[in-house]
């Protein structure tokens, strides 16, 4: 992947305008979403067409789930009118149907695919962390196929995959060896998710 082609939606989106979810709604997520920016986990890298955001966060709801809207990983702070809902993920024909105020992130497809092969699972945390990402045959960690792109049904099925043959679920956290410096980590709470992704930024520090 190609510093331009980050943050690009690569899924078939089916979205529909809306309004905001309520600043309650998001508190938390926004609380977690400072943390990982804290971090540099989540952030924008410059490209010759300009800063690219990179990097999201979502958490399970009732029905569905909300993620940070696409392209906002450059901005300090998010309101509601930047988080978007998913409704429905279809990872074998490559669609997502969302709605909100934006789209959402261009790895809402991966992060459908973890909430639904593991119910558990009530958060997910996107970072980019080169550190990490460079060491993480040596950190034992979980990785996705080389030839699986970020956003694509080839990363979901890889993701699948890794729950069905690798101690990933144990582990809460995998390299996207397809995806330059991308890093996954989830867990039942959004504490999980950080202190996955805080043992492993000690382990390279």
């Amino acid at each position: 992947m190609t510093p331009q082609e980050e943050g690009v939606i690569k899924f078939h989106l089916e979205h529909t305008p809306a309004a905001p979810l309520g600043k309650e709604q998001i508190a938390e997520l926004n609380t977690w979403r400072d943390w990982m920016v804290a971090r540099a986990l989540i952030g924008e890298i410059d490209t010759p067409q300009g800063k690219v955001g990179y990097g999201n966060i979502s958490c399970r709801m009732r029905a569905g789930f909300v993620i940070t809207g696409s392209q906002t990983g450059h901005l300090a702070q998010l309101t509601p009118s930047d988080y978007a809902i998913v409704d429905t993920c279809h990872p074998e024909t490559n669609q997502v149907v969302s709605h909100g105020p934006v789209k959402p992130s261009s790895e809402a497809l991966t992060h459908a695919v973890l909430y639904q092969v593991d119910e558990q699972i009530q958060w997910v945390m996107h970072a980019h962390h080169a550190p990490i990402w460079r060491a993480a045959e040596r950190l034992g960690l979980p990785c996705t196929s080389a030839g699986a792109a970020y956003g694509t049904p080839e990363m979901a099925t890889e993701t699948m995959r890794l729950f069905a043959e690798t101690d990933v679920r144990q582990k809460g956290i995998f390299a996207m060896a397809g995806h330059e410096d991308g890093i996954i980590s989830f867990g039942n709470t959004a504490e999980q998710a950080a202190e996955v992704m805080s043992r492993f930024l000690e382990l390279v520090r």
